[in-house]
């Protein structure tokens, strides 16, 4: 039996991008399919879709027709490609309930703090389900405090560190090295530091990259 081959996967997404959802959970049924043959160490990245996002957030309609000139009749025909794609990977986009976007610099600063906890994955699954299945408020601390509690993070101490500045400088610091890297879309997949995988891809496009990836190790 062959040792399996231990790859570094760096996930650079933001926490209110629909198509960041439908790539994670493509690359978790992609490993799940090469248990055994790969070991992924997987860091999920940050970055900000909306960096000037206004506190209170904003209509997805308007912020999407101000962005893109998205009509009523597109958004709705995109929602609902979206909404298709995630239930056939397993995950619940709740369309109805997700009327707003918003900023996400202090649940990237979470997600960061999340990672020295050992908790990150489980964070960032929590944080997609609370937006993209309740249509909660990611900007909001008390939001943010509860769904650090739902994946087993200590919600004193999640607390203290969204009522601080702290990890802002390393979140920052991240972005501006990833934007440097010329990621301007995300989901960008970057494996080993040196493969990359973008957009939200289906799990049988990311299976083939790493097992090619893999053999290549």
């Amino acid at each position: 039996m062959t040792n399996p081959t231990h790859l570094k996967i760096d996930f650079v997404s933001d926490v209110v991008c629909p198509w960041c959802a439908i790539g994670l959970k493509s690359l978790e049924q992609a490993l799940q399919r090469l248990d055994g043959d790969v070991v992924a160490e997987l860091h999920f990245q940050p970055f900000e879709l909306n960096p000037d996002m206004v506190p209170e957030g904003e209509s997805i309609a308007d912020h999407l027709a101000h962005k893109y000139g998205s009509t009523p009749e597109q958004l709705a025909k995109n929602g609902e490609n979206i909404r298709q794609r995630g239930a056939s990977l397993g995950f619940t986009f709740d369309m109805d309930k997700r009327k707003n976007i918003y900023n996400t610099f202090d649940a990237h600063r979470l997600l960061h703090w999340a990672e020295l906890e050992g908790r990150q994955h489980a964070l960032k699954l929590a944080l997609l389900e609370a937006y993209f299945g309740r249509g909660e408020n990611v900007s909001s601390h008390d939001v943010l405090t509860r769904v650090a509690g739902e994946a087993g993070l200590d919600t004193a101490k999640a607390r203290d560190v969204l009522d601080s500045d702290r990890y802002a400088e390393e979140v920052r610091e991240q972005e501006r090295f990833y934007q440097q890297q010329g990621i301007r879309a995300v989901p960008s997949v970057i494996i080993n530091g040196q493969y990359l995988i973008q957009g939200g891809q289906p799990p049988e496009v990311f299976e083939q990259t790493l097992r090619q990836i893999a053999a290549e190790t």
